[in-house]
């Protein structure tokens, strides 16, 4: 039974990005009611956003299967978890003047949009526990994948008594407990990825080859997307546009084309959110049936795309497949 929010979206979310919303949900409950499962991809800075309070729940029920995202959500999810009472809110965030910026610098306060997040309560707190798994890691041989790190700090219990907000609002904690399968392209480009490098250069690492990397996160990803588009079709959902939308989907042509796999399905369904205009040579503003040609998409897969906020929209599309 629909809850509220739901029943306000069908009232009332009937024409242009409103009524591709409702359709866009109706086409994600779809797939899952005929067996089928969804990978999710989200760019832009949504962990700051705190989109983890209706995404975490998303994963506990079972509607999100995999997920791509770019370094700086994975740790953001993390900053939020332990630093939250530091962050600070900016609401006039338009006006501020290059003085008043240099002043959030001078006061250690790291600007996206109308937040600040704490570079001391937030990157200095999480260092020294992922150095300490970086060099454990290097002295017993092992290498992982940068989100397998933040899962193990996790499942150590290192950060349990410095959250700072609900555990059950980390989208990253979710994941962690069902141990979904995350891929993070262009990890590099990352204040996590900053400062293992940093610590490359100062010696405290031996060799950077301790973190996987991305080229060894595709290899991952296509293993996964044949075992798993086998046993049932794969939905592929993106937040904004950019590497962490563009890598993942990607898997299908690369192993078509490159790889010369026979009978691999193509994305069963495509949706992305994003208030990038249509243009040329733009691929977040790339209309789906664009994707057609590169072999990612087919004709008949159901695609949809919503031009707006993804802060205010992904958290309605959200409500209405878990009918809220």
């Amino acid at each position: 039974m629909d809850g509220h929010v739901s029943q306000f979206l069908k009232r009332h979310y009937r024409h242009f990005n409103a009524a591709t919303l409702v359709d866009a949900a109706h086409g994600w409950c779809d797939l899952l009611d005929s067996g089928g499962r969804m990978f999710f991809t989200m760019a832009g800075a949504m962990s700051t956003a705190e989109l983890g309070i209706s995404l975490a729940e998303m994963i506990r029920q079972g509607k999100i299967h995999g997920i791509c995202c770019t370094g700086a959500n994975l740790e953001e999810d993390l900053y939020n978890l332990v630093a939250h009472d530091h962050y600070r809110r900016i609401p006039n965030w338009r006006d501020l003047t290059p003085e008043q910026e240099q002043e959030l610098l001078e006061q250690h306060l790291n600007r996206v949009t109308d937040t600040c997040i704490p570079e001391e309560e937030a990157f200095r707190r999480l260092e020294h526990v992922l150095l300490e798994e970086w060099q454990s890691a290097e002295a017993e041989g092992r290498r992982h994948f940068p989100h397998e790190f933040l899962y193990r700090i996790l499942r150590g219990g290192k950060l349990a008594h410095e959250y700072q907000i609900d555990p059950a609002d980390s989208w990253l904690v979710a994941a962690c407990e069902k141990d979904l399968p995350i891929f993070v392209p262009g990890w590099e480009d990352s204040t996590s990825a900053n400062i293992f490098a940093s610590h490359c250069l100062k010696g405290n690492l031996k060799s950077p080859h301790v973190v996987k990397t991305g080229i060894e996160y595709m290899m991952e990803l296509a293993s996964w997307y044949r075992g798993s588009a086998a046993a049932s079709p794969l939905g592929f959902f993106q937040i904004g546009g950019g590497i962490a939308g563009d890598f993942p989907i990607c898997v299908v042509p690369m192993l078509h084309q490159d790889f010369g796999a026979e009978g691999v399905p193509l994305w069963a369904y495509f949706c992305q959110i994003s208030d990038s205009t249509t243009s040329y040579g733009s691929y977040s503003g790339a209309v789906p049936n664009e994707k057609i040609t590169w072999g990612k998409l087919g004709i008949d897969t159901p695609k949809y795309m919503i031009e707006s906020d993804a802060s205010i929209v992904a958290p309605l599309v959200f409500a209405q497949v878990l009918g809220w």
